[in-house]
């Protein structure tokens, strides 16, 4: 198949949400339908019934909810789809935002009963940074919810973009007759039994088609109140508008039974955009470009506890990647090939011979790899990302096993590599302080050591209030200020110095009294 069809094949998003508002399970049934598996894991009251393909780590499972970026891939209607399911939990949102710079667009997932939340306005704002095309499917119509013009109005105050429902549902709770599809006119009918096989639309003319009366009774009145209202209050569609991520399409239904699911992928694959350009730091990479490009987004050890592996996953922007050709890797300056590059599905993955731009690939690595990586065909090149933020949480990592120092060492290296917190390091590197978003990524350090390297530990909490990154163009002055703040100094893992607030007034002192030293609140050096 030519190049440029190949890249117009592909549709690379991620699904994001708050905790607990259906996002595996929605992912779950667009694999569904896309063939990809025969029956999705359903995620109820936070215990597994089925284990949900995207959740995949053994914690994830004995949790009920994602705690890391999975990746899979499939088909549907002849395009070529690398879905990004993401951890929901906010304190795993790094993640999270590292994998928005690797897509293309995304499907935001939305409570009808809880609305807009914390971490869904937080990601939406990640999405207006890099002006992320947004689809909004608003879950869970089966339960009796928030009215959904209210819905849409604190959809646009609190996210801070224009939308435009796409379907609209017809009552909502126990008397939930279905969702009208304003975008090519079908009527959807809900029952709680249907298999995902089942749903199908029933192409009707217009809301004034007789049919309507039939099939919903009395609801068809407030049904064409609502469209009527629709169509005078918002614009209409502009595919443009949401590809500039201005205004944000809207859909209705149910995940968990397959309700909304099949026209929302429908209405994705035919709205959503393809691989486009990528600003690098010094020019912008087009997708057609011969030369090959790429940058790692996430690097996950041990996807397969059985063989101790490590993978980096690879964004490609630009030229085709080959199975066992020399790339140039920038930040190392040297060349590196790879002979098993993997294609996934959650934690399955099979060898491929070639990607092209948009995939999301896996390659196997030994230590080279770092977040935020590029691969070039010989071009010095880097990808512009998000920035790192300042933890939040701080605690000395103590090992409670002199035996396993080794094992330790190396697990809480590869660990934060993966980006699942950020270390600091004091005292030559003998002492070592994670820093975090939220308590829940310690505890996932602490089951990772002791699971995939067999080095227990403990965490003893510190009084650090922020981490701020120092840069000076006096090198002696910042000698100075580090001999005065010793004891409140470290390193990150890129040997960036770092100081250690307990206060704010007491930042605000040293901001103040050392005016030639910056103090950043945000690293740059990762995407």
């Amino acid at each position: 198949m030519p190049f440029a069809k190949e890249i117009k094949k592909r549709r690379t998003f991620a699904i994001i949400s708050h905790p607990d508002a259906g996002k595996t399970t929605l992912t779950e049934k667009f694999l569904l339908f896309g063939g990809a598996i025969q029956t999705a894991g359903a995620v109820k009251s936070n215990k597994i019934k089925k284990t949900a393909t995207s959740d995949f780590m053994e914690i994830e499972k004995q949790r009920g909810i994602s705690v890391a970026t999975s990746v899979m891939n499939f088909e549907y209607k002849d395009l070529n789809i690398n879905l990004l399911d993401t951890p929901g939990h906010k304190d795993f949102a790094e993640d999270t935002y590292r994998t928005l710079t690797a897509v293309d667009s995304v499907i935001l997932v939305v409570d009808c009963v809880k609305g807009v939340e914390e971490q869904t306005e937080k990601l939406m704002g990640v999405c207006r940074m890099r002006n992320t095309p947004v689809i909004i499917f608003v879950n869970k119509l089966d339960r009796e919810g928030k009215n959904p013009f209210d819905l849409l109005d604190e959809l646009e105050e609190k996210l801070n973009i224009k939308v435009r429902p796409l379907s609209w549902p017809i009552s909502m709770g126990s008397t939930f007759k279905g969702v009208y599809n304003l975008y090519n006119k079908s009527l959807y009918l809900f029952s709680p039994n249907k298999k995902a096989s089942d749903e199908d639309a029933l192409p009707i003319n217009g809301t004034d088609d007789p049919m309507l009366d039939e099939k919903v009774g009395k609801y068809a009145l407030q049904l064409r109140e609502d469209v009527h209202l629709i169509d005078g209050v918002y614009d209409a569609f502009d595919r443009d508008q949401y590809l500039a991520g201005n205004v944000a399409p809207v859909f209705f239904g149910s995940a968990i039974n397959n309700f909304g699911v099949r026209e929302l992928l429908d209405t994705f694959t035919e709205i959503a955009p393809p691989p486009g350009d990528r600003p690098a730091t010094t020019r912008i990479v087009h997708p057609s470009e011969k030369n090959f490009t790429g940058f790692v987004f996430k690097i996950h050890a041990n996807l397969d506890p059985k063989h101790r592996d490590r993978i980096a996953f690879l964004r490609i922007c630009s030229g085709k990647f080959e199975r066992g050709k020399f790339f140039h890797h920038v930040r190392l300056d040297k060349d590196v090939r790879f002979n098993s590059p993997a294609q996934f599905m959650a934690q399955s993955k099979s060898i491929i011979d070639e990607a092209y731009p948009g995939d999301v690939i896996g390659l196997y690595d030994t230590g080279n790899f770092k977040i935020g990586d590029t691969l070039t065909e010989g071009e010095d090149l880097a990808f512009k990302g998000i920035p790192r933020f300042s933890p939040e949480i701080f605690k000395e990592l103590v090992n409670t096993d002199p035996m396993k120092t080794k094992q330790l060492d190396k697990g809480i290296m590869q660990l934060t590599d993966e980006g699942v917190a950020q270390l600091f390091l004091q005292n030559g590197g003998n002492r070592k302080i994670i820093g975090t978003v939220g308590e829940l990524q310690f505890e996932v350090i602490q089951y990772r050591l002791l699971h995939e390297y067999s080095a227990s530990c403990k965490f003893v909490p510190l009084n650090v209030y922020k981490a701020c990154w120092l840069t000076c163009k006096d090198q002696e002055k910042l000698n100075d200020f580090m001999r005065f703040k010793s004891s409140q100094i470290a390193t990150d893992k890129d040997d960036n110095v770092v100081y250690f607030a307990d206060s704010q007034w007491m930042l605000d002192q040293m901001i103040k009294n050392n005016p030639e030293i910056e103090f950043h609140f945000l690293s740059d050096t990762v995407i």
